[in-house]
């Protein structure tokens, strides 16, 4: 049964003005899957007030983790923007969500694609162990509007060390151009083959599995490009090549 827990907040992330990470403990959290999400919110007038965040942590780390975009007109977003450490907040056990690898079937390669917050999944998976052993190829592929939105650097940086062989970085911005990234969005430059050639991967339904988070829009304009390139949604009654969650 899904329940409320007390958690305090032991560091935050200021990536820019807009964008921040959370990182908080919560010793009575239940063990979790990579790729997973939980509500988070703070208690106001006797209520909880919250939203869904994914978990950005991976569960062998002690603390979890989450990131988040102050949105102007929002409840709770701008409150978590306040917070510093050792604040108070609540986060509902446990957490659930189907954007998990034992979800997606075994392939030669697979593609995270994500937009803004979206990754946040994405670098639980990435800190884990299984998906470096179950496919061969993985590539990251990381949407924003300017460079300063791409985060968690140091952490994508070590994936690239620890996996030179074997992991394909290719971020993208849409508003600016940036030494080494894409510029443009993921469907368009999907159609156009600028992401497989960046990646120097092949992407097919014979070899490739997808992962889709974040923006619906995307996501809803990335599977009809996908579909065109032989893919299809991935179900457990009918098995594909895409998976996907939508961030609202």
């Amino acid at each position: 049964m899904a329940q409320w827990l007390d958690a305090k907040v032991t560091q935050r992330i200021d990536w820019n003005d807009h964008l921040f990470s959370l990182r908080f403990q919560c010793d009575e959290f239940p063990q979790y899957t990579p790729g997973q999400f939980t509500k988070v919110g703070l208690e106001q007038n006797g209520n909880v007030v919250s939203r869904p965040y994914s978990l950005v942590s991976h569960p062998q780390n002690s603390e979890l983790e989450i990131m988040a975009v102050p949105v102007a007109e929002g409840v709770l977003s701008p409150k978590l923007h306040e917070l510093r450490e050792g604040d108070a907040l609540k986060v509902m056990a446990p957490a659930t969500g189907f954007l998990i690898l034992s979800e997606v079937p075994d392939s030669h390669d697979i593609w995270l694609i994500a937009t803004g917050t979206g990754v946040g999944p994405f670098l639980s998976i990435l800190a884990g162990s299984e998906i470096w052993q179950r496919y061969e190829q993985v590539i990251l592929v990381y949407a924003a509007r300017y460079a300063n939105d791409l985060a968690y650097g140091k952490f994508i940086a070590k994936c690239v060390h620890d996996y030179p062989t074997q992991f394909n970085y290719v971020p993208i911005v849409s508003r600016e151009k940036v030494n080494g990234a894409l510029q443009g969005r993921i469907p368009d430059l999907l159609r156009a083959g600028d992401i497989t050639e960046q990646a120097g991967q092949v992407l097919n339904a014979t070899q490739s599995q997808v992962m889709l988070c974040g923006n619906p829009q995307m996501i809803e304009e990335a599977m009809l490009v996908l579909k065109d390139m032989g893919l299809k949604k991935h179900l457990r009654r009918s098995p594909g090549q895409i998976t996907q969650e939508r961030y609202w």
